[in-house]
Parts: structure tokens; C-alpha cells; sequence
């Protein structure tokens, strides 16, 4: 195989040792050298020294848990081009592993350019894309608490949720905090209730009588401790996210690019995108779409295009691969909040695909779809356009008419179609 890259290097990764392997050919020989470092900052900065030395032009490493960050920020000083490889794409031949092998192994698919480089954010982007995902992790634990409570008044035979829409609303937590206080009548807890709640009187008085004991009181305090604990964590991030976006405006407004708070009011554009989907798809993708030659390469990247599996002529299982988690995950959540948006093109595109594939193939479809305009907006710098929701029914006239066709043959007609004659 044709080496591409003479002088390079393979990095295997681990918590407390890197193993590195420098490959150099000259005149058609290969000579490696192989050495391990700690992972202490002055260790990996011999590392650097080292390769440096060694007059490496590409470094190849797989992304091991978390444990390449550190080596990417100290080695990014270099002057050779790093690349961070998915673990699945270089998974060495079975035989003999040791961490000398793996090393040269990555090194050996480096030199001859069978290494495909991992997406990597700027440092500043990567900073707010960890504040983004810590915050989606705190709302989950949040969530916990929220479920815990639930079970807890569900063993207590209270059917607060029954009656009340958010149940760590205003008026359910006036009334979990009384029953924590020892109040268990339900005429008293029905009356702590604002009078915007729908429920009657009667149906609280149904709802709220129940038996809680001391045990059940203690664990409503303790879960709801938790619960404030987790919404002042959020309020906290939240500020710490603002910061990070004023960072991020001042570097553009420096190097005279749109702010990225631009960017993000330009995807609240897009029917089912809120700020904070805008904050959590910009911190994944980041606002360069040049990393991307296309809009597919991005959806690809995603995970939201359909896998191609096909062997003697058959095609076997299609489905998604993982992809991105943390932006396919939000990009989902928004496609079905945008299937609720009324005479919109997404809506109008998931009620078409949902009677063909189902709800959650359509859905994913809408996502992709976003992804895709997302693409073109960030590019182009162009707000969202919506095709409104009789596009599919504005499409040519012969298109309509074949698939009708088909759909009668299907039924056991054979159909003839003519064009109607214009009056004159």
C-alpha cells in the first residue's frame, strides 16, 4: 500500500501511560521506535518534544474515553497535524494486542492515510458544548427527583398528578410542603391551591386524601431538598453559559465575524428550535460548516441518515447508527415539537412519512431535515423559509398522477390516463 505520510506517529491511550510508536520510511524501509510517557503535563510535554524531534507531520490517536483531551491540548503546540480517530473505525486484526501493537498499528494506518479525523471543536466551543451536555445531566437527575416523588405520593394513594398539570408546580409544592409539615386533611391542602387550576373542589378532596406516614414525609422532604439542590445547579450553569456566550461574541466581534448569539437567533427561526436547542446544536456542530463539504456529510455525522447494509444482492437492517448522542437526541426532541407546528412544511413531511414508515422513522426524517437547513442557514448565513404545508400537494402534476397510478394497479386495476382537452 502507497505511504502517504513518511514521517508519523501512533499514540495508544491510556489513564496513566501513553505508548507511542514513530514510523519513518526512507528509500522504501520502515523504521519504528517505540517509547511510553506518563500523563502528567511534564511527561506529555516530552511527548511533544519528542515527536517534535523526530520531525513527525501527522499524530494519530483514538479517542479513549476522556483521557485524549489533556494529550490534544499539550500536543496541539506542535507543528504536526493531530487527528483523533473513532476506536471502531482502527480496531487492529485479532492476534497478538499489546499496547506496542496497538501503537503501531495506528501508526502504520496513519502513514498510509486510512485515518479518518474526528470532528474537534475550537477550545472555546468545546467549552460551552461541556456546559451544554453537564446541564442536560443535571435536568435528568432533576427529573429523577420529580419521578421519585411520584412514586412516593403513589404509594401514599395521594393522585396529585391526576388533578395538577406540573407537579412541582406553585400549587403542588404548596401542598407537598404542607403534607411535609405534618397537614394531612384534604379540605386544608385542597384550599392551598391557586384558582387558575382547573380541577373542582370535589375532585381535590378525591385526590388529596390519602395515608401518608412519617417515613413518606421524610422522603418528600429529602427528594425535594434534592430537587432545589439540582434547579439552583441549573440556574448556576445557566449564568455560566451566559458568560461563555459573551466570550464567544467578543472573540468574533474580533476576528469580524457574526456573534454566535446571531447564530443562535437565526436557528429560533426554525419551527421546534428554542434558544437553548440553538445553544446545544451550535456547541456540538460549532458555526464553521466548512469542517462539512455537505449537508449530508453533516446528517451522516449525526447519525440521522439510514445505514447501508447489503450482501448477495439483499439488504439487511437499515437503522441508524449512534452517531452524535448528544445532538441527535436534541435535534429529535425538536423535530416533535416542530410535527405541532401548524401548515409548516416539517408537520406536513411527518403526517406523509408516519402512514408509510411509522412515527419514529418520520420523526427522524423531520430531524434530519432540520439538521439540513441548519446547515445551509449556518453556511449561507440565510434565515429559515418554510415550503408551507401544501408543498407535497404543489409538486408536478405527472409525479401526483404516476403515484395514484400505481397505488390503483396495486389494488388489481389497470388504469389509462389521458390529459383532459383545454377548452379553446
Amino acid at each position: 500500500m502507497d505511504v502517504l505520510h513518511p514521517q508519523v506517529a501512533g499514540l495508544d491511550l491510556h489513564k496513566e501511560s501513553v505508548v507511542a510508536c514513530v514510523r519513518v520510511t526512507k528509500k522504501g524501509k520502515v523504521e519504528r521506535e517505540c517509547r511510553t510517557f506518563g500523563t502528567t503535563t511534564e511527561a506529555l510535554t516530552g511527548l511533544s518534544a519528542w515527536l517534535s524531534e523526530s520531525l513527525c507531520t501527522h499524530v494519530a490517536m483514538e479517542a479513549t474515553g476522556v483521557y485524549w483531551k489533556p494529550v490534544w491540548k499539550i500536543l496541539g503546540d506542535g507543528e504536526f497535524d493531530l487527528i483523533v480517530a473513532n476506536a471502531a473505525h482502527i480496531k487492529n486484526v485479532p492476534g497478538r494486542k499489546t499496547d506496542m501493537n496497538d501503537a503501531m498499528w495506528i501508526a502504520d494506518l496513519m502513514a498510509c492515510g486510512l485515518i479518518k479525523s474526528s470532528f474537534i471543536p475550537e477550545e472555546k466551543v468545546e467549552e460551552l458544548r461541556t456546559l451544554a451536555r453537564t446541564r442536560k445531566q443535571t435536568v435528568r437527575d432533576q427529573t429523577q427527583q420529580v419521578q421519585r416523588i411520584q412514586k412516593i405520593l403513589t404509594e401514599a394513594n395521594i393522585k396529585l398528578d391526576s388533578v395538577v398539570t406540573d407537579i412541582m408546580g406553585v400549587s403542588s409544592r404548596r401542598i407537598i410542603n404542607a403534607m411535609i409539615g405534618g397537614e394531612s386533611d384534604p379540605k386544608k391542602l385542597a384550599a392551598l391551591v391557586t384558582t387558575r387550576l382547573k380541577a373542582s373542589p370535589d375532585e381535590l378532596h378525591a385526590a388529596l386524601h390519602g395515608r401518608l406516614t412519617d417515613a413518606h414525609r421524610f422522603l418528600l422532604e429529602y427528594h425535594t431538598r434534592n430537587w432545589d439542590y439540582f434547579q439552583a445547579s441549573l440556574n448556576c450553569l445557566d449564568k455560566e453559559i451566559d458568560s461563555q456566550l459573551n466570550l464567544l461574541d467578543q472573540e468574533a466581534q474580533a476576528n469580524e465575524k457574526p456573534s454566535f448569539r446571531a447564530k443562535i437567533r437565526l436557528l429560533e427561526t426554525i419551527p421546534g428550535i428554542s434558544t437553548l436547542s440553538a445553544i446545544t446544536i451550535l456547541s456540538e456542530i460549532g458555526s464553521d460548516m466548512t469542517r462539512f463539504p455537505t449537508a449530508g456529510h453533516l446528517v451522516s455525522w449525526a447519525g440521522l441518515c439510514p445505514g447501508q447494509n447489503e450482501s448477495a444482492g439483499k439488504r439487511k437492517s437499515t437503522r441508524l447508527r449512534k452517531g452524535a448522542p448528544w445532538l441527535k437526541t436534541v435535534l429529535v426532541q425538536s423535530a416533535w415539537a416542530a410535527t405541532r407546528k401548524r401548515n409548516s412544511y416539517l408537520r406536513a413531511q411527518f403526517h406523509r412519512l408516519r402512514s408509510k414508515r411509522g412515527p419514529k422513522r418520520a420523526v427522524c426524517a423531520v430531524a434530519a431535515s432540520i439538521l439540513t437547513s441548519i446547515y445551509h442557514m449556518l453556511k449561507n448565513g440565510t434565515p429559515y423559509e418554510d415550503l408551507g404545508e401544501d408543498h407535497f400537494d404543489r409538486r408536478a402534476t405527472k409525479v401526483k398522477a404516476n403515484f395514484h397510478v400505481a397505488k390503483l394497479k396495486k389494488l388489481g386495476f389497470s388504469v389509462t390516463i389521458e390529459p383532459i382537452a383545454k377548452a379553446a
